[in-house]
């Protein structure tokens, strides 16, 4: 978002920078990127924080160390998001979308609840839930299949939750915070694995011919606000071939 202040580690900005790079073919695979010291010499870091941005690429699978060569772009889809880290990323820097990432295919619509949407609302099956969808992408194809359950009354409040645009001033959760004056407290995250049905299948826009024998990771991420209230349910169906990934710091 414009304006908006960037507090990641030094790292993390030259780890984004590479990674946005090699998103958008800027860096096609077989590159070399810069080595330690010519990195700390750009970026005015130190060799410390330089190894540790390519370990990151490293570690995120888009570059390879060859020994007395230097570190090589590879050619590797990215790593899926869950939805609380889609939701982390977008409080940070005002988008959902990874390096290199877009989104389109938005579609919303007010629907019955189906079961199991409906148990995780906690909210009786077939009442009006809205329904929103999109596709993330980057230059590999389909990223996920993302989609958010939104109980029906938060409509009344703020109806662009129900039409088929990307949102405006905001993630879903945001809006719906500011209207409610209810911010979420907590979420409660699962991954799991599961084979491709027809109906999921259509969803990767993945050909009836063509469809992966291995399973897809599925993500799924319930929000609630601090009153207690069930504000969202996302499931996030990871593209062919995507993996899913979170990194934390470990204090020495």
């Amino acid at each position: 978002m414009a304006g908006q202040a960037d507090n990641r580690a030094p790292y993390a900005k030259i780890a984004a920078h590479y990674t946005e790079l090699i998103a958008t073919g800027e860096l096609q695979p077989g590159a070399l990127l810069p080595s330690i010291k010519n990195l700390a010499e750009e970026w005015k870091v130190s060799t410390a924080t330089a190894e540790k941005a390519l370990r990151k690429l490293r570690n995120e699978g888009l570059v390879r160390g060859i020994h007395g060569i230097g570190t090589e772009v590879i050619d590797r889809p990215a790593p899926m998001s869950s939805g609380s880290q889609r939701q982390d990323r977008g409080r940070r820097t005002g988008s959902s979308w990874g390096d290199g990432e877009r989104s389109d295919s938005h579609q919303a619509a007010v629907v019955p609840a189906p079961a199991d949407v409906a148990q995780a609302l906690d909210i009786p099956p077939g009442s009006d839930v809205i329904r929103r969808s999109r596709v993330y992408r980057d230059r590999h194809g389909i990223v996920a299949h993302s989609t958010s359950w939104i109980p029906g009354r938060y409509g009344k409040l703020i109806p662009q939750l129900a039409e088929s645009e990307r949102l405006t001033g905001g993630t879903s959760l945001q809006l719906i915070a500011q209207a409610t004056g209810h911010p979420i407290s907590h979420r409660i995250d699962t991954a799991s694995a599961r084979h491709l049905t027809p109906e999921l299948a259509q969803l990767l826009e993945l050909a009836p011919d063509n469809t992966p024998a291995d399973p897809v990771v599925v993500m799924t991420a319930t929000f609630v606000d601090n009153e207690g209230s069930t504000v969202e349910y996302g499931v996030d169906l990871g593209g062919p071939g995507r993996t899913w990934r979170t990194e934390s710091e470990v204090s020495a």
